[in-house]
């Protein structure tokens, strides 16, 4: 193989590093993992062999993907966040998913979709799982169909009148942020499940 860190046992290393390193900023990342691919070239390099067994080594004496991560964000004053248990994840993330349809409930339901919203917000905001760059997006995009569902309900009101149809679409649209953030959290916390376990 040219290349050696393109062996599956490299990538499956640099994969797990990358997993556990998430909280880190972007080009401390990318600083860290090039770091870590050229030692890996160096250090087969400087081998005879570059053979499974050697490959093995050069990993060994790098450390687990999880040593080197609890070291890289120390440095950056930074603990490895623990992942939730998936119930709990998926209790926030059906709170916040859950606030669009109890906003067209009659009566009650904008006062219910308001405390769903806000109490998935407040969980995402006290989890350790998340970064502190993920929690303000998600925020952000879990409560932006308090803003975004009138303001579409008006453009669609002025264009063609405010009919049931226009009313769900608004709703639709006031909605997709809600499932954007959703589905990013709920990647971010499988990754994170998923690095916990291999470590």
């Amino acid at each position: 193989m040219n290349n050696a860190t393109e062996h599956p046992l490299v990538r499956a290393h640099l994969d797990a590093v990358e997993r556990f390193i998430a909280p880190l900023p972007a080009e401390r990342r990318r600083e860290l993992l090039a770091d870590l691919r050229e030692h890996v070239e160096v250090a087969l390099a400087e081998s005879d062999a570059a053979d499974e067994g050697a490959i093995r080594h050069v990993l060994e004496q790098l450390g687990s993907p999880r040593r080197i991560a609890d070291a890289a964000l120390a440095e950056d004053g930074r603990a490895l966040p623990e992942p939730e248990t998936s119930r709990r994840t998926t209790t926030t993330l059906v709170l916040a998913v859950l606030a669009m349809p109890l906003l067209l409930v009659p009566v009650l339901g904008p006062g219910l979709a308001l405390v769903s919203a806000v109490v998935a917000a407040v969980r995402v905001a006290k989890s350790p799982q998340w970064t502190g760059r993920e929690k303000k997006q998600a925020t952000l995009l879990l409560l932006s169909p308090i803003v975004l569902t009138p303001l579409a309900a008006v453009a669609v009101a002025s264009s063609a009148g405010l009919t049931p149809a226009g009313v769900l679409g608004a709703c639709a649209i006031g909605f997709c942020p809600t499932l954007g953030a959703a589905f990013r959290l709920a990647r971010s916390a499988a990754r994170l499940r998923s690095a916990a376990l291999a470590a």
